[in-house]
């Protein structure tokens, strides 16, 4: 049950996010940054599809995604297009990913240790569905403020 409902959280937001990221009207306002906005609309996007296909594509769907964080933050002017497909690709591996977790995973220890502590796998998806929904109103407000 608690996997179906991560499905829909993920899938819901994923959704979003492409919503996002089409609704720019300027393409390279996706990639602005100004005062204090450290990160552009467009890191932010691609640091969410680098983190959920590493900590859910490649750890549970075995899809041997090799993460560079670094370059999330760093490589600029993505095109608008190819934001929007690597999203609906990321929308796939998550499902995957999910569909490959039974219930009693979620109660054992999520394989990789992310914080200064081991958390069990449920722990860690819900994580990431915050994760997922602090950078998508981010990149809402930068939409709004800088499109």
């Amino acid at each position: 049950m608690l996997i179906e409902t991560l499905q829909q959280l993920f899938d819901r937001d994923l959704n979003k996010l492409k919503s996002e990221i089409e609704s720019y009207q300027n393409e390279k306002s996706l990639w602005v940054i100004d005062k204090n906005i450290a990160n552009s609309a467009g890191n932010l996007c691609l640091h969410l599809i680098g983190n959920l296909n590493w900590f859910i594509g490649a750890t549970f769907g075995k899809t041997g995604y090799v993460r560079n964080r670094e370059l999330e933050f760093s490589q600029k002017d993505v095109p608008q297009s190819e934001l929007i497909q690597r999203i609906e690709e990321t929308i796939l591996v998550v499902r995957q990913g999910l569909d490959a977790l039974t219930e009693e995973d979620l109660k054992t220890d999520y394989p990789i240790v992310v914080f200064e502590y081991k958390t069990t796998t449920t722990f860690f998806l819900v994580h990431l569905t915050a994760h997922l929904s602090y950078h998508l109103g981010q990149i809402n407000y930068h939409r709004r403020l800088l499109d």
